[in-house]
């Protein structure tokens, strides 16, 4: 299961998460001393950018098994609330 994210230092360049599109993301900064709740990254989905928040965002952690399934069937245990979710129009 994802592991949700808390606090700064949680998501480093490298790892794998969700953001709040639902996206599977590859984390390409995490926690600047700028911005310290900022995380960064790419999305394995489109290949579009993802920025956001540890505080107010819902970040979890991703294994690579988890990835691969969220590419292709969208997460497992999400409750969407926006019409037309992007694995939907997979299919």
């Amino acid at each position: 299961m994802p592991i949700d994210v808390n606090q700064p230092g949680d998501l480093r360049p490298g790892d794998l998460y969700e953001d709040c599109r639902y996206h599977p993301c590859l984390c390409t900064e995490g926690g600047s001393e700028s911005d310290p709740g900022g995380v960064y990254g790419i999305s394995l989905i489109d290949g579009s950018p993802s920025g956001c928040s540890i505080r107010h965002c819902g970040l979890r952690k991703l294994t690579i098994e988890e990835v691969v399934y969220w590419k292709h069937h969208g997460p497992i245990d999400a409750e969407v609330s926006f019409e037309n979710p992007w694995w939907k129009s997979q299919v």
